[in-house]
């Protein structure tokens, strides 16, 4: 993907002047999940990691591994709107990143606040609810497409979710391509379409930004022989916080798609279940650095001053 291309035509989220010097904020919603793999805290970690400050706002809670999820429990609407106006009452945030809400009541509350902030880009994230009851996905599914979709700047999604979602009546033999994908979600209101997952070779993985009109930019990268967990949301929430840092889309994304290629290989599987993205594979010891290997079996030097490192600089 080129940064080349022309810039998208998003509301500017530059900080102000005076304000050169803070570090850009994303509105966060979604749900615990304490597998790490996916949810809140992997919103936060991916965030951090290209160089914003995540402003999470809770949904519910998974219970679930890093194999399954086996139940959620949604917080309710009042709970998830009263937590999000106390913080925008303080703090303004460049990019607000929409997850998994938990419930229809929820994505309502949600698009109200958005709708109150309709200068800032709405990055939102379709994941896989298969695992969920079939009334329950329904009305989720049809929320989002009336209550938030028509907000949104930007649907990230996997090709076969968004597909069997905004096509479910798709007759052809050929399957549907990005701009298909991007077509239905522009006639709910959705300018660009980030489609993931579809296949280009047997050994490349194809991902593609996209309006009705033209395919903007697409990456490939080489397909990884592993089952992932968290992949869709750590993208969703790196784009988001690289549009809150003053990106273009089209860069945005590219960089987006290359910090999540990069997670993936560095990926790691803490149980029996998938493997999740090292969100912070930029930290890891260099293996090469014989230095580095040294120091650690000599233990830390406790007079080393750890807070060096500069503020809101990206380290991959």
């Amino acid at each position: 993907m080129s940064t080349s291309l022309p810039p998208s035509d998003l509301p500017e989220t530059e900080l102000d002047s005076e304000d050169e010097a803070a570090i850009a904020c994303v509105l966060v919603f979604n749900a615990s999940d304490p597998s790490g793999a996916g949810g809140i805290s992997a919103d936060g970690l991916a965030i951090a990691s290209v160089g914003a400050h995540a402003l999470p706002v809770l949904t519910g809670a998974y219970a679930r591994d890093t194999a399954q999820i086996f139940d959620f429990f949604p917080l309710n609407e009042e709970a998830v709107g009263d937590q999000a106006r106390a913080i925008l009452e303080d703090v303004p945030p460049q990019v607000i990143k929409v997850g998994f809400a938990g419930s229809a009541e929820n994505l309502s509350i949600i698009a109200e606040l958005t709708a109150d902030y309709d200068g800032v880009p709405v990055v939102a994230y379709m994941p896989n609810l298969s695992w969920w009851e079939d009334d329950q996905i329904d009305q989720y599914l049809d929320a989002f497409r009336e209550l938030l979709l028509p907000q949104t700047s930007i649907l990230v999604g996997h090709h076969s979710t968004l597909r069997r979602w905004l096509l479910p009546d798709w007759s052809s033999e050929k399957n549907p391509g990005p701009r298909d994908i991007a077509k239905a979600a522009a006639e709910l209101g959705v300018p660009y379409t980030l489609v993931t997952g579809l296949s280009s070779t047997d050994q490349q993985i194809d991902n593609v930004l996209a309006t009705p009109e033209t395919v903007v930019g697409h990456e490939k990268f080489e397909r990884i022989e592993a089952v992932f967990s968290g992949a869709g949301e750590t993208l969703s929430a790196a784009l988001a916080a690289l549009i809150a840092t003053g990106l273009d889309l089209s860069a945005a994304a590219s960089e987006a798609l290359h910090y999540l290629d990069r997670c993936l290989d560095e990926g790691f599987r803490p149980g029996m279940g998938h493997v999740i993205p090292d969100r912070l594979f930029w930290a890891l010891p260099d293996p090469d650095d014989e230095d580095g290997e040294a120091s650690e079996a000599e233990g830390p030097d406790m007079n080393t001053d750890f807070f060096e490192m500069p503020i809101n600089e990206t380290k991959h």
